[in-house]
Formats: C-alpha cells, sequence, structure tokens
C-alpha cells in the first residue's frame, strides 16, 4: 500500500507523521450512493480518499445541503478526533470511492502514546476543520442568503 501524499486543501500531515498513520490503514471501497455516516452518528472511523468523490453534507430543514466534496488525499470525518466523537456531517459517495480506512480508537490510542505525533495529528484535523468551517459558511450563504456569499462584505 503506498501511502498517499499530503498534498490538501488544508494544512498536510508531516511525511513522517504520514507513514506512522498508514501502518493503520486498511483498503475500503464504496459504490456510488453508499452513505458513509450521518449527521449526529457516532465518529468510530475516518478515511482518506484514494479514488473518487466524496460530499459532505448538512441537514438544512428536511433536506441535505451538500457542503464540500472531497477528492484524492482529503480527510473524510474529523469528529473522531474531538470528544464527544459525534459526526457534524453526513457524507455519501458521489461516484465509486476507494479510500483508506483508519479505527479512530486506534489513531487516537497512538496519540495519546506518542505527544508529538497527537500534537501534528491534532494541527492537521484542526486545519482541516477550519476549511469545513469556511466552506460550509460559503456554502450556506449561497444556498439560503438572497444575494449569495459575494465575498467579503
Amino acid at each position: 500500500m503506498n501511502a498517499p501524499t499530503t498534498t490538501t486543501r488544508a494544512q498536510a500531515l508531516p511525511a513522517g507523521q504520514l507513514r506512522r498513520l498508514m501502518a493503520l490503514a486498511r483498503e475500503v471501497s464504496f459504490p456510488a450512493g453508499t452513505r458513509l455516516f450521518e449527521e449526529g452518528g457516532h465518529a468510530d472511523r475516518f478515511w482518506i480518499v484514494r479514488t473518487g468523490t466524496v460530499d459532505l453534507d448538512l441537514r438544512v430543514g428536511r433536506r441535505a445541503a451538500v457542503i464540500e466534496s472531497l477528492r484524492h488525499n482529503e480527510l473524510v470525518g474529523w469528529s473522531w478526533l474531538y470528544a464527544p466523537h459525534v459526526r457534524h456531517l453526513g457524507a455519501e459517495a458521489a461516484s465509486p470511492v476507494r479510500a483508506y480506512e483508519f479505527d479512530a480508537d486506534a489513531v487516537r490510542r497512538m496519540c495519546a502514546e506518542d505527544p508529538e505525533f497527537g500534537r501534528d495529528v491534532s494541527q492537521w484535523v484542526g486545519g482541516v476543520v477550519a476549511h469545513r468551517l469556511q466552506a460550509a459558511r460559503t456554502r450556506l450563504l449561497d444556498l439560503y442568503h438572497p444575494y449569495g456569499s459575494g465575498g467579503p462584505r
């Protein structure tokens, strides 16, 4: 199994730490239309996309709004790192997806046992969270604000 590169929209995990993380990976596949998780569900695992697209969505009223589409080398799921480990978004395979899957408990144990690894993982995931928050804000403004996001005001 080849480790993914660290090219992402958010801050990348340093290469050495990524190699350590990849030692815990298992390869999985999802057909298009598969729900990886639901908003409000327990966050017991996460993924790094190898191929395909995963849509992140947020329930707004009775429907789900797609907030962001994740592709090659992007992290799917961040709630696994932060208590109470409850999903804040939903995720669905928009196309056939191949990914690396990680057991959240195993990664959290590794973070606890090695503070440097834990710090790097926290910074990586924190950067993803910050990016996703901005993407969600922009998308919701585009969908529901009368003038769209329109950039800074």
